[in-house]
């Protein structure tokens, strides 16, 4: 980690909330919104959400797994999620969203008329829009907790 903690600080907490205060907890609530808010199928929302953190090498991303009303994805779901283009594990929204996550972290400037034609014919405006939105807020604060170290001195709230 490459932030100074005072001893005894919880790293998230200390960076998130009360290193950048006016800034920090914003952050933070939109992270929070975006798995509070959510009208996106589970599967889709993880598929998005794991191969952003694939790509940012979070290691607090990856290890986390979304729980909508005591339903988690299945344990071989990262692996179809690298696999996104030939899975068989995937319907079309999930591959979609798979590979808009790809996209969008990875070559957003060739994203083109074809792509835009096939996810509107799974998506609506509104569900493409918040994907987007869950998409850069996983895209950014993901990078941010890697490239400061936080990823690594985080723990999953049943670690703790």
């Amino acid at each position: 980690m490459i932030i100074d903690v005072p001893d005894g600080k919880d790293p998230i907490a200390y960076v998130w909330g009360e290193m950048v205060p006016g800034i920090g907890p914003a952050a933070a609530g939109l992270s929070l919104a975006v798995y509070e808010h959510t009208t996106l199928g589970l599967r889709e929302f993880e598929a998005a959400r794991l191969r952003i953190a694939q790509i940012n090498g979070c290691v607090f991303c990856l290890d986390w797994r979304t729980e909508r009303g005591g339903e988690k994805v299945e344990e071989s779901f990262a692996e179809a999620v690298e696999e996104w283009r030939t899975t068989d594990a995937f319907d079309d929204r999930t591959r979609l969203a798979a590979e808009y996550a790809e996209r969008y972290a990875s070559d957003h400037h060739g994203i083109d008329q074809a792509f835009w034609d096939r996810m509107s014919a799974h998506y609506t405006d509104a569900e493409i829009v918040e994907l987007s939105m869950c998409l850069g807020s996983w895209l950014a604060f993901g990078r941010l907790n890697h490239v400061l170290g936080l990823d690594s001195a985080c723990m999953l709230p049943s670690q703790r």
